[in-house]
């Protein structure tokens, strides 16, 4: 391509965005210009309901002007085209303006499709697309009761959500007979909308808007074609999208007899100096409404530019998401349209969780899947569908739970170099292989060398499968070690530390290590030194391998200030000291959250804040929530039998007991537990690293389950476990886990790897086969019986608190950390904010709480 050439990009949504940066990847000096209707660029649309629960446009940008401006990007913001004139190879603005071409990429994407009923262009009739829509729709909100969406696919759904997060009773309106009706088959769809419901939502499926009246009761009353109605006070319309294409049409380009613009495999439209990428385009008669599909065309499409010969070949439709925190999976063929199909189903109605498997004819080839309530198997499944990988001889093992919680059943070496390990970085096995073919052997280099990994995460696990396979195939011996300056693993150290008593990092380097240690064995270690002795780990010979968030004892947020998390036991606490909560963040003005854990966090404080509103926390009988530490943070519950007539055992009691016995205890990662008192699981109990629900006769035990980035229901344990048993049980299996995982390894990850599973903790935990229970019991008994809270200690430390100065010689704060007001509380201000506003936003501390400061301090 010659440098000379103008390429204009039309459209900047997160297809256009991904193709100008590919572009200026390929071609530094081409000249880009950006014309973007919106008054900001890209930004993240998959994640545009976060908006509601907190997230600021800012984190949703996918970039900024001035990284444009660096990378050489011409751009317009809030410019509408008007014309495109071919011949002369000119766009037209709305505005007057005008732009000559060489080439033209349309990224013009999609509008939401508003069906054809009476009323539907009433105020507070509103659409879900952009940060607009988003900003009329809580407009709207703010003085509405109840929400309508009208489509129920994935995306009406997230409007759903989006409604819900606003604090609207909300209803969806769906004119199929069944949710997600293009994804998941019927059986699949009826458990969605009995979860759905069960959270709080109306589902009404089979159902045609005929028109929006005036309500009675509310603003508008929904009149339904078979006579019955409802009423809401906003309308939100998500029943699906249409292609963006009337410039085109205009323009003279080919379009679909259902619109789109159509392309070639290049992407090139019926004009050859016209490409069209993303949800705009039409490839032999098909519309992709997801990202990946826009991005592999942006590819191509930067390919053809550039003088490659990467062509469109179709795109993959399967998806995974949580939809209003239900997981919901489907590949290929979910709807066995394919002639000759066969299906396996598992179903688990108790853990309402719904697995279909489409196999050809023979069996061994798998067409489609449906997943609904559990995707953990959905990585697996969709390799063996997309790379056409015979199945097993037993295919329902792919998705009958495993007992014994063995590991990903499909093998990496029987993954072709074509395997698409990371759809974020569109990095292949091939490229793995390629990268280990030039001697990039270890695992961070391979991520630095092709991306894999550094996107969304979801592939780490696939992707070291992949890499050690590979190196074992040549021979090359996969290590465990900790890092370079430790030969040994995780688990080997705690061995050495305990048989030995080290009690430093300096004494464990001197005999078994070498240099001076690093940012992933300094803290490794920090954490083995206090889960077998539990000093303070602001002592002097521990601070310095901590990292910023023990150094602290708060969590560090993005602007430089800390959040606090003191401990709320099970949940419970007096009026009092919600009162005392409520005062110090008045006092310094905090923003409040309440934590999905049931405590509360308090956001927004300075470092030389810290202690003293641990002061007044720990006065008023509050202690460290451990909320910065690998450690027990939660213990969450239900109200049980105390208030809850469907409860069969007091589960806040046993959860504050919990929490109380194992609070500060340091673990290889994060650990959270719940109790529920019965088996409505009113606490989550089975998405828990430790979780426990009540029964008639006692509690049954859950082990290794946990949220985050791979969700992972827990395993059942044991059942009717009396409460000392039950303690007993749990005392070891943590003790267990903290002497044999690796750094940083999440206890579901933990159990996958364990050698013999489920059936073996069980046979460690409660037959003792390894004769470990009365010692495993003693470690806890020690680590509990020396508690202390680290924000008491810290207090009383008077070396300690010259950690919590900004300055040495002076108790004043950063003034470079400043707030916003929003929604009636501070956030973090942004780069133009502080800018702008940075005498008049500041929000100044109180002159009591800067006296306190000077009071410990100095």
């Amino acid at each position: 391509m010659a440098t000379s050439q103008h390429i204009l990009v039309v459209g900047n949504g997160m297809v256009g965005h991904h193709f100008v940066e590919q572009l200026r990847a390929a071609a530094p000096t081409a000249k880009i210009t950006v014309l973007c209707g919106e008054p900001q660029l890209a930004y993240d649309r998959v994640y545009l309901s976060s908006v509601f629960s907190g997230k600021s446009a800012a984190e949703l940008a996918l970039t900024t002007e001035q990284h444009y401006q660096q990378l050489g990007i011409h751009y317009q913001l809030n410019c509408w085209v008007s014309r495109i004139e071919p011949r002369s190879k000119t766009v037209f603005t709305a505005t007057g303006d005008n732009y000559h071409y060489d080439q033209l990429v349309l990224a013009t994407g999609s509008y939401p499709f508003v069906p054809p009923i009476l009323g539907n262009e009433q105020p507070h009739c509103l659409v879900y697309r952009t940060l607009d829509d988003l900003a009329a729709i809580a407009a709207s909100a703010q003085d509405s009761q109840t929400g309508v969406v009208i489509g129920g696919g994935l995306l009406g759904l997230e409007a759903a959500n989006a409604l819900r997060q606003l604090g609207l009773t909300t209803h969806v309106v769906e004119f199929a007979p069944q949710l997600m009706a293009v994804q998941l088959d019927a059986a699949g769809g009826a458990l969605l909308q009995q979860k759905i419901t069960a959270l709080g939502l109306g589902v009404h499926t089979g159902k045609s808007t005929a028109a929006i009246v005036a309500g009675q009761e509310s603003r508008y009353r929904l009149e339904f074609t078979d006579g019955s109605y409802l009423e809401t006070d906003l309308v939100l319309f998500s029943a699906g999208i249409r292609p963006h294409d009337a410039l085109a049409k205009a323009a003279g380009l080919a379009i679909g007899p259902r619109g789109g613009i159509v392309i070639n495999d290049a992407c090139q439209t019926s004009e050859p100096d016209i490409y069209a990428i993303g949800e705009c385009a039409l490839w032999q008669n098909q519309l992709f409404g997801l990202v990946a599909p826009g991005y592999q065309m942006a590819r191509v499409a930067v390919s053809q530019l550039t003088g490659r010969d990467l062509c469109f070949q179709g795109a993959d439709m399967s998806t995974r998401l949580k939809l209003l925190g239900v997981e919901v999976g489907s590949i290929g063929d979910a709807h066995s349209r394919t002639p000759g199909t066969q299906s396996l189903i598992y179903q688990d109605p108790i853990r309402q969780i719904y697995k279909k498997l489409v196999l050809n004819d023979g069996g061994d080839q798998l067409l489609g899947a449906v997943l609904v309530g559990d995707t953990a198997d959905y990585d697996t499944l969709l390799q063996y569908y997309l790379n056409a990988i015979p199945l097993p001889e037993a295919p329902e093992s792919l998705i009958l739970p495993r007992l014994d919680a063995a590991a990903n059943p499909l093998a990496a070496n029987l993954l072709p170099d074509s395997a698409m390990l990371c759809s974020c970085h569109n990095v292949t096995k091939g490229d793995i292989v390629s990268c280990i073919d030039q001697r990039q052997l270890e695992l961070s280099s391979i991520k630095s060398c092709t991306k894999a990994s550094t996107g969304c995460g979801g592939c780490a696990a696939l992707l070291k499968s992949v890499v050690d396979s590979e190196l074992q195939l040549r021979g090359v011996a996969v290590n465990n070690h900790l890092c370079e300056h430790f030969a040994y693993s995780r688990q080997e150290l705690l061995h050495l530390v305990q048989v030995e008593q080290l009690t430093t990092f300096d004494q464990l380097l001197s005999r078994y290590g070498k240099g001076l240690g690093c940012d992933v064995c300094k803290p490794a270690i920090a954490s083995i030194l206090a889960s077998v002795w539990n000093d303070y780990v602001l002592d002097n010979k521990h601070v310095s391998l901590q990292d910023t968030n023990d150094t602290f004892l708060a969590n560090m947020q993005k602007d430089g200030s800390y959040s606090i998390v003191p401990r709320i036991a099970g949940g419970e606490i007096s009026p009092a000291k919600l009162l005392v909560l409520a005062q110090v963040a008045n006092d310094y003005q905090l923003y409040c959250k309440i934590t999905g854990g049931q405590r509360i966090d308090l956001f927004g404080a300075r470092l030389e804040q810290l202690p003293v509103i641990w002061r007044r926390l720990v006065d008023a009988g509050f202690e460290t929530g451990h909320a910065y530490g690998k450690s027990l943070r939660t213990v969450k519950s239900c109200v049980g039998s105390t208030w809850c007539r469907y409860g069969v055992q007091d589960s806040v009691g046993q959860a504050i007991a919990i929490e109380s016995r194992y609070k500060g205890v340091r673990s290889p990662h994060k650990i959270k537990m719940a109790v529920s008192g019965c088996t409505r699981e009113c606490a989550e109990a089975q998405s828990k690293d430790i979780g426990v629900i009540a029964t008639e006769n006692g509690w049954n035990l859950y082990v290794c389950g946990n949220g985050g980035m791979r969700p992972r229901h827990a395993d059942l344990f044991a059942t009717d476990l009396d409460t000392d048993t039950l303690i007993r049980y749990i005392d070891r299996i943590l003790m267990f886990y903290i002497r044999t995982a690796d750094r940083l390894q999440r206890t579901s990850v933990w159990l996958e790897k364990l050698e013999g599973g489920l059936d073996y903790l069980r046979q460690v935990i409660i037959d003792d086969s390894l004769g470990l229970a009365a010692e495993l019991e003693q470690q806890m008994a020690a680590l509990v019986g020396s508690y202390d809270c680290e924000w008491r200690r810290t207090l009383e430390d008077p070396e300690a608190l010259k950690r919590f100065r900004h300055f040495v010689n002076s108790p004043e704060g950063d003034s470079n950390i400043l707030f916003v007001q929003e929604r009636g509380q501070i956030r973090p201000a942004t780069a133009d904010e502080k800018q702008q506003y940075r005498q008049e936003q500041r929000i100044p501390v109180q002159e009591l709480a800067a006296q306190e400061v000077k009071n410990v301090l100095v």
